[in-house]
């Protein structure tokens, strides 16, 4: 039997799933790793939240930032992983999808919101870092765009921010609660395209497989994890899964 065909058998017997993504998933879409060579940690220093929350000058190299490679993101449009794990949900197989990327892609497939966890947010969008608010980029870049004005919150005046968990932030506490709670029902995990290397948010995986979830990872890379699941499989993603869920 082959390892994809093993996968599509572990699909099959499986009640409640729940996949793990990472930045892997993506770079099939067309967005680089951050981590990667041409990836925006390769060409930028890291902001710190406390240098955010800091310094205006700060916020405004955030905001050039993000405008400056806000093309790539809006121009990806989900994959046949993504299209894949779509299928599962739809199916009724996938229960949730505990993700590290911050692009939307798992929505734009066809997955229902609230069956996409996301650990880091979500930066497709800016939200207040006081009430909460969302905000819509094109709306936060016409602000900006004259003289690099701050956008201020709409509502109360707060500072606004992409939606995204920035080094030195609190991870979000109803994300991670959501999290556990699907890990502990998960019968079979699916780690997609992650290096496994980034806590707290690795632990998840180690959490299912302790609980007696089967544990399947699908990476181009080894990982760090691969001596505790039950299947490896060193590919591409989109390929792997169209053949393992049965999908174009």
């Amino acid at each position: 039997m082959s390892a994809v065909d093993e996968l599509k058998r572990l699909i099959e017997r499986a009640g409640r799933i729940v996949a793990f993504t990472g930045a892997g998933i993506s770079t099939e879409s067309g967005i680089p790793d951050f981590r990667s060579p041409g990836g925006i940690w390769t060409k930028y220093r890291p902001i710190e939240f406390s240098d955010f929350l800091a310094s205006e000058e700060m916020r405004r190299e955030s905001w050039r930032r993000k405008f400056a490679t806000d093309a790539t993101m809006r121009a990806a449009e989900p994959n046949a992983g993504h299209r894949a794990l779509a299928r599962l949900a739809e199916d009724g197989k996938l229960v949730a999808i505990i993700t590290q990327n911050i692009d939307g892609l798992h929505q734009a497939s066809g997955v229902p919101d609230d069956r996409v966890i996301e650990l880091h947010g979500n930066a497709t969008y800016a939200a207040c870092l006081d009430c909460g608010r969302r905000h819509e980029l094109a709306w936060v870049k016409q602000i900006f765009d004259v003289d690099e004005t701050l956008p201020k919150c709409m509502a109360c005046g707060g500072i606004l921010k992409t939606a995204t968990i920035s080094f030195g932030q609190a991870m979000p506490e109803a994300a991670m609660e959501r999290a556990y709670e699907v890990t502990r029902e998960a019968d079979l995990m699916i780690t997609l395209g992650s290096s496994l290397v980034v806590y707290p948010a690795a632990s998840f995986p180690v959490m299912a497989k302790r609980l007696g979830a089967k544990y399947v990872i699908v990476n181009r890379e080894p990982t760090d994890q691969d001596q505790i699941a039950d299947l490896v499989i060193n590919a591409e993603i989109g390929a792997t899964m169209s053949k393992a869920v049965g999908v174009n």
